[in-house]
């Protein structure tokens, strides 16, 4: 889905990143901004799916594992970790390589990150 929406604000003379975060569990997920001033911005991810969006550097992203009528709070990421690089050209360099595997490394570090705390999680029993 576009941003035309909700651009992120650019009232702050910052440069708006390119990020990537993708839900590796079997759940869905909402992910949400809500550190930024006016500005709103929050989707629902299903299991597998990729969300590519623009934020301030300075973001952080919420990631909300829901159930049947509730949703857990399951990880905050920065919008750093998640920003992708967006100059892809055709010579790449060895340094831009360098840069991509990199920025692979931080998105398979964040998927295992939430499958972790996605499997620590522990039901309750409600007894009668």
């Amino acid at each position: 889905m576009a941003q035309i929406l909700d651009p992120v604000p650019n009232n702050d003379n910052k440069k708006a990143i390119l990020c990537c975060y993708v839900n590796a569990t079997s759940q869905i997920q909402v992910a949400r901004i809500t550190n930024i001033p006016n500005w709103y911005f929050e989707r629902v991810v299903f299991p597998g799916q990729r969300l590519v969006f623009e934020a301030l550097s300075t973001a952080l992203l919420e990631i909300h594992t829901g159930m049947m009528a509730s949703a857990i709070l399951s990880d905050t990421i920065s919008c750093k970790e998640l920003s992708v690089n967006e100059s892809y050209e055709n010579n790449n360099t060895e340094e831009q390589v360098s840069r991509d595997n990199e920025d692979k490394a931080k998105i398979i570090s964040n998927e295992k990150k939430t499958i972790n705390k996605t499997l620590n999680l522990t039901p309750l029993a409600i007894s009668y």
